[in-house]
């Protein structure tokens, strides 16, 4: 384990790259700063990977395929499930080491770690049912054996809004497949990644299956592995700007791509709505992570019979909330990650006030330090506003009445993105009609909560390609492959 400064609390956490079963220092011996969103404080200095790190990993992966691969599904399942009882054993510790990082509340926190926890528990029991096929061909004369197999060593990278869900959602299906992998986690957010690592050591996962590689530049660590052609999957969740990119470069080796991208989710609310209902769900699907998430609601249709009460109430949800670091009591609302996000964030509001909008509540920037904003709603937004076609990523809800269900529709549609819609309603047939239409992966029907290990998540359009999670979550770590055998004729 290599030396390190680091803030007291966090001391466990080994902060070297991890390549093939070894905790080292980068090649170079260079580290970058980790700090804390809402004090400014550091936390801790992590080795920062460049281009011979990089190789190496992958080579250790590569070198690791092959006995991984021929493990038994059951060594694998056992591994996953020891993983799940590890992290949940140490629940309140993870989220200390989140929220010191990302600057979630600690509940918050607590609720992603058994929400990561749970992709452990799912993959463990998918691991021991993969399954393929036995039929004959049309004409009797051969035998078509269907089996499955590992796609080989993957590349994982991960963003900072949910460190360990979005490193469990990839790593426990890769485990569960037999397929070994380099992992690259997001800069802002290492020290939950080097922690789950640990944890998947201690549980047993031989040297070389999991490598973590920390470094500040992605763009030449990343590049290495896709121009490599000895890695043979890419999973990224992130940006779409970057999704297309990497999409660009695994087309050179063609390899096999699933990407969880962005988004611009509508939350459509209609007359017939339940609005102690809608406004709940309002909550959840803005508020989640300080809105600093690709399910985030970003779009607010709300039908012009309940636009102005609904507007005042979720701005009277949204005012209440406390806003601080944290790690202290009592706090609902975190830091966001970094300067550029807030600026980001304030400058589509402001674009928003200047198109007509008015704030219900929020809407400036706090003084003091931390890269916090105040919860925000504001009413009456201008369709021409760039919030309504820029993910917010932040705690912003635009509010936009509507008069006539398939202008809304039209409206939600017309947007490059399709991860997730919300609908409320009281009517079944609505609710189904309104979901069908939707250009989206996901519809959450009077829930803003759609995430669970059990379901397919993913998106369409340029929200992405392919799903985590769910029964087929397993599939994109693994290929077909078909045996023809001839029938002995009698």
């Amino acid at each position: 384990m290599t030396s390190t400064t680091l803030h007291a609390g966090l001391a466990d956490i080994p902060t070297g790259l991890l390549i093939g079963g070894r905790w080292r220092a980068a090649n170079d011996g260079n580290v970058f700063e980790v700090e804390n969103p809402a004090t400014g404080e550091l936390l801790a200095s992590v080795a920062d990977a460049g281009p011979g790190d990089a190789d190496a990993a992958l080579d250790a992966a590569v070198a690791a395929q092959r006995s991984w691969a021929r493990t038994a599904p059951r060594v694998r399942s056992e591994i996953l499930r020891r993983a799940y009882d590890l992290v949940m054993s140490r629940q309140d510790w993870l989220a200390e080491v989140m929220t010191s990082e990302m600057g979630k509340p600690l509940a918050e926190a607590r609720g992603e770690v058994a929400y990561a926890a749970e992709f452990l528990r799912w993959f463990s029991e998918e691991a021991v049912r993969i399954s393929g096929d036995h039929t004959t061909t049309g004409d009797g004369a051969n035998r078509i054996i269907v089996t499955r197999e590992p796609v080989g060593p993957c590349v994982l990278i991960t963003p900072w809004n949910f460190p360990l869900a979005m490193g469990t959602r990839k790593i426990a299906p890769a485990v569960a497949a037999g397929c070994t992998m380099v992992l690259k986690p997001a800069p802002q957010t290492p020290l939950t990644s080097l922690a789950l690592a640990a944890i998947l050591q201690e549980c047993g996962l031989p040297e070389g299956v999991l490598n973590v590689v920390t470094t500040t530049d992605a763009a030449t660590v990343v590049q290495r592995w896709m121009s490599s052609g000895k890695a043979r999957k890419i999973s990224f969740t992130g940006s779409t700007g970057v999704g297309k990119v990497l999409l660009r470069q695994a087309a050179d080796t063609v390899m096999r791509s699933s990407m969880e991208l962005g988004g611009n989710a509508p939350f459509i609310v209609c007359a017939d709505a339940d609005i102690d209902t809608a406004v709940q769900g309002a909550m959840a699907a803005k508020m989640r992570n300080m809105g600093e998430a690709c399910t985030a609601a970003n779009r607010m249709y709300v039908h012009r019979s309940l636009a102005s009460e609904f507007s005042e109430r979720l701005a009277a949800r949204m005012a209440e909330l406390t806003v601080g670091n944290g790690l202290a009591d009592g706090t609902d609302v975190g830091p966001l990650i970094d300067a550029a996000g807030r600026a980001k964030v304030q400058h589509l509001v402001d674009d928003a006030l200047a198109r007509g909008a008015t704030a219900v509540t929020g809407g400036r920037l706090p003084d003091g330090p931390g890269y916090f904003y105040p919860p925000t709603v504001l009413a009456d937004v201008s369709p021409e506003s760039e919030l309504m076609s820029t993910e917010v990523f932040g705690p912003v809800a635009p509010v936009i009445p509507f008069d006539d269900e398939d202008d809304v529709i039209s409206r939600a549609n017309d947007t490059d993105w399709g991860l997730v819609g919300y609908v409320f309603t009281q009517d079944i047939d609505r609710a189904f009609d309104l979901s069908e239409r939707l250009e989206v992966g996901m519809v959450g029907v009077n829930t803003g909560v759609v995430s669970n290990p059990a379901a397919p998540f993913g998106g369409v359009k340029q929200s992405g390609l392919g799903r985590e999670g769910g029964k087929v979550g397993i599939d994109e770590f693994l290929e077909y492959k078909y045996l023809s055998v001839p029938r002995r004729r009698r």
